[in-house]
């Protein structure tokens, strides 16, 4: 399938979107093909975009096929559903766990919802990559596990494949039944990298252990210990099936259950402090907000809010 045409080129971002962390530059030379759950009237990048219904089956509003060049980079403050990416040629930075990651040929990155998540090129090189973009809410089953990983090797062909089948049959107008192979294949693909069949029973335990006591003063030696194995071992498979170290996986389950008490409870930040696992209020609002990018208290107003992104 060839190409779509060039993106329009989105204006640099003023200094107060930067500052909200809510932002798109798109760049002359950046490519993508795309499709959509609904017909987009306001967003640019989407208008026009082949449409197919089939998605919203499985809460997925957009997917498509991006072939990035600098200065490609998009932000969100507080992204409604979660994000897949799995690249195939190159290589780019994503924001994930409140740091910048490298992910390049091969590799697949899974961004969880409701948190700070952000993407950019690297200069003197074009960073193509499949992605797909679901929206989320409590009453939907989440794609985000506590085995989920953040960073995987990952075969993308398969995906480019079925994001540009599904194009092609909205493209040629075809009937729903054409579509809905496509639309399950891309679907599954995610699901299989989210939610892996763990090969260490171990690590299942650890965490479901430690996700079941957040409240717990975790550390690596007490997590090693649980998990029957050294800690440089645990190091080494939480790296290999999570693309996280053990502290960075525990902040991460920790991180997530406060997003969940902060969006559906009124609990006090300092009872959600003291509910998983930090001694001050202050404590967690400075690991909150190093980690989702805001402070509790504005995450709070802003999931009120449920901004489209």
């Amino acid at each position: 399938m060839p190409h779509s045409k060039k993106q329009p080129t989105s204006a640099a971002p003023s200094k107060a979107a930067r500052k909200s962390g809510d932002f798109r530059i798109i760049g002359e030379q950046t490519v993508m093909e795309v499709v959509q759950a609904d017909a987009e009237t306001e967003r640019e990048w989407l208008l026009d975009k082949p449409v197919s219904p089939l998605l919203a089956q499985h809460n997925i509003v957009h997917a498509g096929v991006m072939h990035a060049q600098f200065p490609f980079e998009i932000s969100r403050s507080n992204q409604s559903g979660t994000f897949m990416m799995a690249c195939f040629s190159g290589e780019g930075r994503v924001l994930a766990d409140g740091r910048w990651i490298k992910i390049k040929a091969g590799q697949a990155c899974l961004l969880p919802p409701f948190v700070a998540n952000a993407l950019k090129s690297v200069k003197g090189t074009t960073w193509e990559f499949c992605w797909v973009r679901y929206v989320e809410n409590r009453d939907s089953a989440p794609i985000v596990s506590a085995n989920s990983p953040v960073r995987g090797d990952y075969d993308a062909e398969p995906m480019r494949h079925a994001v540009r089948g599904l194009i092609a049959e909205c493209q040629a107008a075809t009937s729903p039944a054409s579509q809905h192979h496509w639309v399950q294949l891309i679907h599954d693909y995610v699901v299989r990298f989210a939610q892996p069949h763990q090969s260490d029973e171990r690590l299942w335990k650890l965490w479901k252990a430690v996700e079941s006591d957040l409240a717990k003063d975790w550390n690596l030696s007490a997590m090693s210990e649980k998990a029957c194995v050294s800690e440089e071992h645990l190091r080494r498979l939480c790296k290999k099936q999570l693309g996280r170290s053990p502290v960075q996986h525990l902040t991460y389950l920790r991180m997530r259950r406060a997003n969940e008490l902060l969006s559906a409870t009124d609990l006090k930040v300092d009872a959600i402090a003291s509910t998983i696992g930090y001694t001050s209020g202050a404590h967690f609002s400075n690991a909150f907000t190093k980690w989702v990018g805001i402070r509790p208290s504005e995450y709070r107003l802003d999931r009120q809010e449920k901004p489209k992104s």
